[in-house]
Parts: C-alpha cells; sequence; structure tokens
C-alpha cells in the first residue's frame, strides 16, 4: 500500500499525498482494526540479521524481537522515510532505514537470515523481481516473513478488485494493487511454503476490496545464494 508510482531518481519514489493520507490512517489502523496484533505475529521468533522490504512510517519496528541483532529498513518515498527514520530512534533493536526499491535492494547477496514483506508486494512495479532480490539477500535457509493482502472474496468481489486495478485505485492508492496474488507469486520465486493462513482485516466490519489478507513464513531452501 505504500510505494508510489512516480520514479525520482535511482530507487527512490514519490507519492507525497498518498505517503501523508498513508502516515495519518495507518497508525488508526494499528490502534482500532486489528493490525497491531497481526505485526506482532509476523515477527514473533525472529532472530540474527533481517531486511525490510517497503518499511513505510515503521510501524513494525516495535514489535522486532531482542533476539534480532539489526533490522535494515528499505523505503523508497522520501516522507515516509523520514517517518520511519523516527519510529527507528525508538525501536528496542538497532535499525538503519535506507533509501532503495524492491527490485534492487542496496545490501549484498546471502547476508540476511530474514526478508520482511509487510504490504509492500501490492505496490511494487515487478513483483518477480522483488521476490528474485529477496532470495539474493537471504542466506540459504533463510526465511520470508509476510503480511500482504490481495486477491479474496467472492467472484463480484474479486471483479471488482479487478477492476479498480485497472482504473483509479493504484493512482489513488499509492501504486497498490488489490488482485495480487502474494502466496502464488512466492510459490513461483522458488520459495517453500511454510505455515500460512488468510485473515480478514478489519476484524470487525464490512469486507473491502482491500480486506482480504495472508499471514505466513516462505523458506529459501537452496544451498547456495544467487549472485548479485
Amino acid at each position: 500500500m505504500r510505494l508510489g508510482s512516480e520514479v525520482a531518481g535511482p530507487g527512490a519514489v514519490r507519492h507525497p499525498v498518498f505517503a501523508r493520507y498513508y502516515a495519518r490512517v495507518s497508525v488508526g489502523a494499528d490502534a482500532r482494526l486489528g493490525f497491531a496484533g497481526v505485526r506482532g505475529r509476523l515477527l514473533a521468533g525472529l532472530s540474527g540479521r533481517v531486511i525490510e522490504v517497503g518499511a513505510g512510517n515503521g510501524l513494525n519496528f516495535a514489535r522486532y524481537p531482542a533476539s534480532v541483532a539489526q533490522v535494515v529498513a528499505v523505503e523508497p518515498e522520501p516522507l515516509l522515510g523520514r517517518l520511519a527514520r523516527e519510529s527507528a530512534r525508538r525501536a528496542p533493536v538497532p535499525v538503519d532505514v535506507v533509501p532503495g526499491a524492491a527490485e534492487a535492494l542496496p545490501v549484498e547477496s546471502g547476508a540476511f537470515d530474514a526478508v520482511v514483506l509487510s504490504l509492500v508486494l501490492c505496490s511494487v512495479r515487478d513483483v518477480a523481481r522483488a521476490l528474485e532480490e529477496a532470495r539474493r539477500v537471504l542466506r540459504p535457509g533463510g526465511q520470508v516473513r509476510f503480511f500482504e493482502h490481495g486477491r479474496g472474496g467472492g467472484p463480484a468481489m474479486r471483479l471488482t478488485q479487478r477492476v479498480l486495478d485497472r482504473t483509479l485505485w493504484p493512482a489513488l492508492a499509492g501504486g497498490c494493487h488489490l488482485a495480487r496474488d502474494p502466496v502464488a507469486a512466492l510459490r513461483r520465486a522458488g520459495f517453500e511454503l511454510g505455515p500460512y493462513r488468510g485473515l480478514s482485516l478489519p476484524e470487525r466490519g464490512p469486507r473491502l476490496p482491500a480486506s482480504y489478507c495472508v499471514l505466513g513464513t516462505a523458506w529459501r531452501q537452496d544451498g547456495t545464494p544467487d549472485a548479485s
């Protein structure tokens, strides 16, 4: 939901109107709509070096467990990056916020124990390339933790999602797409799916086109890191 659609320099993305809107509503969504609990479950049990792709305004940072030695948080939108740096100063673990795009992560290959994808695959320009990068930066046996929204509901809802994706939604929502399938994309990228489950947010209330979420884990099982 966070990445914008206008590129400004290598890896940078500018969508200032949506970034300001997201920075406001995301805090309320954590407090009132059930997102905070999902973030806690997303990050529970992580350890070592973690890279978070599309960190937004840094709402995950406060929920990283003490077993995490370092978080590198990549965020291409300048306003959200600034807010993420403010959040990083209050985090219980070391967090370094850096600019960069999901499709070209500015880090070395095979250097991380985990990749965190949190409401970001909906907005990246090239999902396949972003997941190739996630494989590249993971150590052999490393894991992906994902909390994403995407395609869901019955035939009428899925049609609504596709229509919105082809018309107004990406322009209004910072490049977000409603009808992507994050689980299928992870499989196509060569990850082994671990436990995952669907959930609907907000937890109470009507089902909206962006309500259909999935939370889970995937693994990189091959023996050598990909070339950079």
